[in-house]
Parts: structure tokens; sequence; C-alpha cells
């Protein structure tokens, strides 16, 4: 199945990743909402495409590099969704320039907003800007409905034809902060209601918002209803991971990457299994899985099954090196050196991040190889 594969490698079951994707679209359309989905993770066309079902539409980014790269590979609505510094502006415009594509911004910040519009009009720059107001995580954002927000939209009009005011973002990032789906439902109608209610209060003082733009993966799939909202963000539902499971946001078959590991020592003090999979390939984001402690780095699976083994867990990690304590020595002969183990990751979108490519598992059997993006 593996064999003559070098490791640490990443792994991305294509099926369960084609029904990660087609539950969040029935939702989406359940909710009649435009699904933006967020590609920050994924950083891969080819994932993409099957996040759309085959369609080229709007997606979402969190780098000028991903923008840059969907874009030439033909994606034309691009938000990119971290507030822009005026020193990327130049990049960006060619980027539209080259490719055809539409760029959307985020700002959250009159000054911000009267530099950004000063750059555009210095390279003759046309640009779609949304304004985020924070609903609670207060990671970034402004005041709902409030003055603050008002201000932004006036300084964005007034740099107009440059800045075009196309709408309100907001991102409820703190759903994760619970176990619990009941808490998450009530954050993602007050993330709802800040963003529509900041709409209306700008469209009531004569700026159009034809763009209303929430989420995060667990605020979407538990919402009562999106009422006033036109579309959603959410990205993490395509490969899911140990903290989405421990949240009760997916089940365990649901999580379609993982890293693919050699067992390259027998630590007998301990005892433990080494593996060279450490910090560089799964990430040091054990706080992304506070509900569920005992699963270290990464849970440690049977490499053709995705089973786990027992309760083994990657609990230490140096940068190329991986500790898995185990019970009793009988376990080195169960996983002698060379076995190959198959790890699941905390935070997916940190883990995929150290790699350049997924090995896409189809039928038991590894079909192809997807490049990825990385980068700003």
């Amino acid at each position: 199945m593996f064999e003559g594969l070098d490791t640490p490698r990443l792994i991305l079951d294509a099926a369960r990743l084609k029904r990660n994707a087609g539950r969040m679209r029935a939702r989406c359309a359940d909710l009649g909402v435009m699904l933006r989905p967020h590609l920050k993770t994924a950083k891969s066309a080819d994932v993409a495409r099957i996040a759309a079902g085959g369609e080229q539409g709007a997606i979402t980014v969190s780098t000028l590099a991903e923008a840059e790269y969907f874009a030439a590979a033909g994606w034309r609505d691009i938000l990119y969704s971290t507030a822009i510094a005026p020193a990327k502006l130049a990049r960006a415009d060619r980027i539209q320039r080259e490719t055809g594509a539409r760029l959307l911004f985020v700002v959250d910040d009159k000054d911000a907003a009267a530099l950004i519009g000063q750059a555009a009009a210095a390279l003759d720059a046309r640009f779609g800007v949304l304004i985020e107001v924070d609903c609670g995580e207060h990671r970034s954002g402004v005041a709902p409905a409030s003055p603050a927000l008002l201000a932004i939209a006036n300084a964005i009009a007034a740099a107009a034809p440059c800045l075009e005011l196309m709408g309100i973002l907001s991102h409820a990032g703190h759903s994760y902060a619970f176990a619990e789906p009941e808490p998450v439902r009530a954050l993602a109608e007050v993330e709802r209601l800040a963003a529509v209610s900041s709409a209306d209060y700008l469209r009531e003082r004569g700026h159009a918002c034809p763009i209303v733009s929430i989420g995060s993966t667990p605020t979407v799939l538990f919402a009562g209803h999106l009422e006033g909202v036109t579309e959603v963000r959410a990205g993490i539902y395509l490969f899911h991971d140990l903290a989405q499971l421990s949240r009760g946001v997916c089940a365990p078959e649901d999580i379609a990457v993982s890293v693919l590991a050699t067992v390259i020592g027998h630590q007998h003090n301990g005892p433990s299994l080494i593996l060279d999979a450490g910090a560089l390939a799964l990430s040091k984001d054990v706080g992304a899985n506070r509900f569920m402690p005992e699963a270290g780095y990464g849970l440690v699976c049977d490499a053709a099954t995705l089973e786990p083994l027992g309760s083994l867990a990657v609990t230490v990690v140096h940068q190329e090196h991986g500790n898995v304590p185990v019970p009793d020595e009988s376990w080195f002969d169960r996983l002698p050196i060379g076995s190959l183990v198959r790890i699941l990751p905390n935070h997916a979108c940190l883990t995929c991040a150290a790699y350049s490519s997924y090995d896409v598992l189809r039928d038991g059997q590894i079909a192809e190889q997807w490049p990825r993006t990385g980068g700003w």
C-alpha cells in the first residue's frame, strides 16, 4: 500500500474528502447561502475543485501567495480574508491585471481604508472591500452597527472608484472554545446578527452591502438559520482533524488527512516508539485539541486501515523525532523498526503547511500526487 514511500508524507483520502465537501455543499444549500470555501488549509487547486463540485466559483484565501496560485489556476472571485497592508497592493494589482481575477480585501480601520485607497489610486487599481466586524473573538474587526463602522464605510466611499464597498464580513473563531453544540449554535446566531445588523446599518445610511459573509466550520454546521447572510466561509471541514473530532464537529471516519511515518527506533527507557515524524511533520499545536489531551500531538493508527492502535499517541516531539510511549515492550514486536504507521493530526491547517504535496489515497492505494502552494 505504502511500500517504497519516503516518510513522513501527507496522505489525503479522496473518498473522505469528497464526502466532506458534498456534505458542506448540501448544508449551505439547505441554509440558502453561497459557500465560499476557505482554502488556507488545502492550498490546492485539486482540492478546491472538489470543494466546489468541479466548478471554479468564489473562494477565500489567507495569503497573496494563495491568491496568486488560485488566480493563475483559473479562479476569478477571490477574497483575501486577512486585513491587507497598503504595501501589498502592487502585488495584488499585478495578480488582477495578469489573470483577470478580482480580489476582495478586508479592512477594519478607517485610517487603513484611507491608506489603501491612496495606494490603489497611485496604482490606478480597483479593488472590492469588505468591512470586518467583531462578533466577540476580539482578534480583529470593528464594533457591529457602530459609528466606527460608518466611518470606515465613508473612507472607502471617499476612495472611489479605486475602492468599492462590497459588504460585511465576520468570523466567529472563538467557536472553537466549546466542546458542545449548543453554545456553538448560540454563537452562530451572535455572528449572524453582528454581520446582518451591520449591513442593515450601512444600507440605511446609503451604503450598498451586497455581500454579508460569515463563517467557521462549527458555526456553519450548527447554525439554526442564516437569514440575511449571503455567503459562508469555512475550510477545515474538507479535511477535519482531532480538534474537530473533540468538539463533535465530525466523526473519526471523516478525518481525511494523516501523516505517514516510520518507526525508526525503540527506546527501552520508557518504553516508547521513535518515529521520523516530529514537530516539523506534525506541528506542536496541542492547544487546538485541548478537549482531547490524551491525543498528544496526534493519534497513532494502523497504516493500512487508519484504525487507532489502542491509545497510542505522539506525546513528545523534537524537530524530526516523535516519541510514542507504549505500555510494554511487546509493542516493539508489533511495530518493529521500519514499520509504517499513520498519525491523525490535531490541527490539519498547521500539519499540512509542512508539506508541498498530498499523496492521494483511492481504493486503498496511492493513486496520484497533488501539489499544494505555500508561503506568503
